[in-house]
């Protein structure tokens, strides 16, 4: 059987079947199910499948399968799905404890963490559910959907470049340019399309509405005495004025008599947005989107290390307290504006930290072989830019190994920081990978070279400096002395005489 529908047969029963998904979607990494129960869901045999390298709760329940696996567990899920409609028994909570194993009284273990930050993330999730944070979700949901295109058309364009620098097939170089370019030239209509989608309008005539910002003919336009130029104001743009085009959609929706919406609501919903967009929001929008550029030029150019430094060591807090989805639509924006975003390989850093605390873990607490199992299973993905296992299943329940971590992804932030200062300027031409995915994604003003020997310094900084911290400051007498133990017993071959039987160890 292919592995992947093996996978998506294995996860199913353990969602609660097909009768408690509600909706399936997949971003780069995680498998996304709404579920009707989520007290139906086996969390630790879905933890326990091979292919799962972790689990988070959201507004959907995320199972993190890794880039690659994901997008080919996903389709498979979905057939499972349409198979398997017809109603069937879910697995009654109360048997559930019989299926999986009983808890051991041992000192802490892989299983003990991932519970423990499990409880963590929930707790962040319920912190998270503030207007603003919400918000920022909804707009980091518009823009997930273009990473695929994005990383395509990235790579696509660095295969390009390094054809026309070494002088090799001269006719084809054109093509791959042009297959580069095209998305990124009617980016604004996708991202109307999504927007309105995402705030519960037409997709198409959000689409309709932010296509006039992406229009040649726009430079026809004379507002306020200055004509528009196409592309001006950019994604910002187009998502503000597919908002507005729901906004006045669902006005339409309400008012217009149901003999005339046909005709009348469409024709309302691309008219005033469209005409507002002209007159109003693409200056807006093209200025704001200017600033993000000179700003992120200003500050790695004059900041440097210390830039990086600071950028490098808080993404990992602002993903932990959902601000870094403000982040996408900036990305989205320099590279749209600048052919690539030179924040992204900075703030990958922070992956680079997490893999070097987690290596600090592993050599620290050689006696716990649990949660050194988890770090082996993990640490592949987490080199690829996936951190989710490391961080829910290692670092953050056990603390200062996270601040360390965050140590690390500073070292190595600062590291191109600094070289980014000194003319060596690194950039990503699509956004979602990290890690070791990233190298077939970056540009730099000093050639591919450059930008690989500077980003993979960066990781290589990263990597020490968080393994050093760690293994240095990451554990306290009393963390290594409880988490330094083996696991129980493995049955003794005689039984312990009740009365010569040792004391359970104090948590």
């Amino acid at each position: 059987m292919d592995k992947n529908r093996a996978t998506a047969e294995a996860i199913l029963p353990l969602v609660g079947g097909a009768a408690n998904v509600s909706s399936v979607a997949h971003c780069m990494t995680r498998l996304r199910l709404g579920l009707h129960d989520r007290s139906l869901v086996r969390e630790a045999e879905l933890r326990a499948l091979p292919a799962v390298l972790g689990v988070v709760e959201d507004e959907t329940y995320q199972i993190v399968l890794g880039p690659g696996t994901v997008a080919r567990v996903t389709p498979e899920f979905e057939s499972l799905l349409t198979r398997s409609r017809t109603p069937s028994p879910s697995p009654s909570p109360s048997l559930a404890p019989s299926s999986s194993p009983s808890p051991s009284p041992s000192a802490p273990t892989a299983d003990g963490l991932a519970a423990k930050g499990e409880a963590m993330r929930s707790s962040r999730k319920a912190r998270n559910a503030t207007p603003v944070k919400l918000l920022l979700r909804r707009i980091a949901n518009i823009f997930v959907p273009l990473i695929p295109a994005l990383i395509g058309c990235g790579i696509i364009a660095g295969l390009g470049g390094l054809l026309t620098n070494l002088h090799q097939l001269p006719s084809l170089a054109p093509a791959l340019a042009a297959l580069a370019s095209g998305f990124l030239s009617l980016i604004a209509v996708f991202v109307g399309c999504n927007t309105a989608k995402e705030f519960g309008g037409t997709p198409v005539l959000g689409g309709a509405v932010a296509a006039v910002i992406v229009f040649p003919g726009v430079a026809q336009v004379d507002a306020f005495g200055r004509h528009l130029a196409p592309g001006q104001g950019g994604v910002l743009g187009a998502l503000a004025a597919a908002a507005l085009a729901v906004r006045v959609e669902k006005w339409c929706r309400r008012r217009v008599p149901e003999a005339l919406d046909v005709l009348v609501t469409p024709t309302l919903t691309v008219l005033v947005p469209g005409l507002v967009t002209l007159y109003g929001l693409m200056y807006a929008a093209g200025a704001v989107a200017g600033a993000i550029g000179d700003f992120a030029t200003w500050l790695l150019r004059y900041g440097g290390a210390g830039a990086g430094l600071v950028l490098g060591g808080l993404f990992l807090p602002l993903v932990m307290l959902g601000l870094h989805q403000a982040l996408i639509p900036l990305h989205t924006t320099l590279i749209e504006q600048q052919g690539h975003t030179v924040l992204l390989p900075i703030l990958a850093m922070a992956g680079a930290g997490q893999v070097g605390a987690a290596a600090a873990v592993y050599v620290r607490l050689p006696r716990n072989t649990s949660l050194r199992r988890t770090i082996r299973s993990a640490l592949p993905a987490g080199l690829l830019g996936v951190g989710e296992p490391l961080i829910y299943g290692v670092s953050l329940p056990l603390g200062r190994p996270f601040v360390t971590a965050c140590v690390g992804g500073a070292a190595g932030g600062a590291f191109v920081g600094l070289f980014h200062q000194l003319g060596s300027a690194v950039g990503s031409t699509a956004i979602g990978p990290s890690g070791w995915a990233l190298f077939p994604l970056l540009a730099g003003d000093g050639g591919l070279g450059e930008a690989l020997a500077v980003y993979g310094g960066g990781l290589l900084t990263g990597y020490v400096a968080g393994f050093v911290a760690t293994y240095c400051f990451g554990f306290t007498h009393t963390m290594l002395a409880e988490l330094n133990t083996p696991p129980p017993a493995t049955a003794p071959t005689t039984p312990a005489r009740p009365d010569t039987e040792p004391a359970p160890s104090a948590p």
